[in-house]
């Protein structure tokens, strides 16, 4: 069965009308797809926020402590777009990173992915579903709820799609691809059509906003194709930048291995 897994940053869902937009680019994208996986950020300004928040209670907040209230951001999202999806008659179904069986290291606000178990997803998948993940969070070994640090939903989408064997990762941003420069502010820059993980790695290492390094690290290691394209242009599925070509490994390899 053909699997696609699409990932939503924060610019996407900065308001509650924009969960209906990106409900009716997932709607289009389950007609060649039979299993999507979406892996949703927290709202716009919602983790600084809660940051902050954290910050007027204890200027250095536990870590632990402070993994529990960022990860709330991401479970607003998934819970309002499997409501914007339902009531476009699309039955998906969410899930948190620990119920989706991603495992971490045991490192707060840093963790990273040691293995996904997505037993809990594949009965939903199978069925027609469309499966809703939080990025950015994990669980520990120890049962402790962790998070990834900045661009964690990118590495959380790539490793579901390790996990489930999907033909590519499409990361929905702001911009129409990965540019030469940042196209905000030179809005004449070129993107490219297609990268090697390699040279797209190059572009985020220094700086570019677009991919944390850590996905695109992760996605070559297993020979899993990227493709980044803007959700201000969803009539166009095949424009953007792809990254990588598919390769098949026996054994799906994770951050800690």
């Amino acid at each position: 069965m053909k699997t696609l897994v699409m990932k939503f940053g924060g610019a996407s869902v900065a308001t509650a009308g924009q969960f209906s937009q990106i409900a009716e680019i997932i709607l289009k994208r389950s007609r060649d797809y039979s299993r999507i996986v979406v892996v949703v950020s927290a709202m716009g300004n919602t983790t600084n926020e809660l940051i902050a928040l954290a910050k007027e209670v204890h200027q250095d907040p536990p870590r632990r402590e402070l993994d529990m209230l960022v990860s709330v951001g991401e479970r607003i999202s998934i819970s309002l777009l499997a409501m914007a999806l339902a009531k476009m008659g699309k039955e998906a179904i969410s899930f948190t990173g620990s119920q989706s069986g991603i495992i971490t290291s045991s490192h707060h606000t840093e963790a990273r992915i040691e293995e996904v178990r997505p037993f809990r997803l594949l009965p939903h998948l199978n069925a027609g579903k469309i499966v809703i993940v939080a990025g950015f969070q994990g669980v520990s070994r120890e049962g402790e709820i962790t998070t990834l640090g900045r661009g964690g939903s990118d590495t959380t989408a790539v490793a579901l799609g390790i996990a489930l064997g999907a033909e590519k990762v499409e990361f929905y941003k702001d911009v129409r691809g990965v540019c030469a420069e940042d196209p905000k502010k030179n809005p004449e820059t070129i993107s490219f059509p297609k990268l090697s993980f390699q040279e797209a790695l190059g572009i985020v290492q220094k700086g570019a906003k677009v991919l944390h390094p850590r996905a695109v690290l992760l996605a070559e290691k297993n020979g899993l194709p990227l493709h980044v394209l803007s959700f201000k242009e969803p009539e166009n599925p095949d424009a953007g930048t792809i990254i990588g070509e598919r390769s098949h490994h026996h054994t799906a390899l994770f951050e800690g291995t």
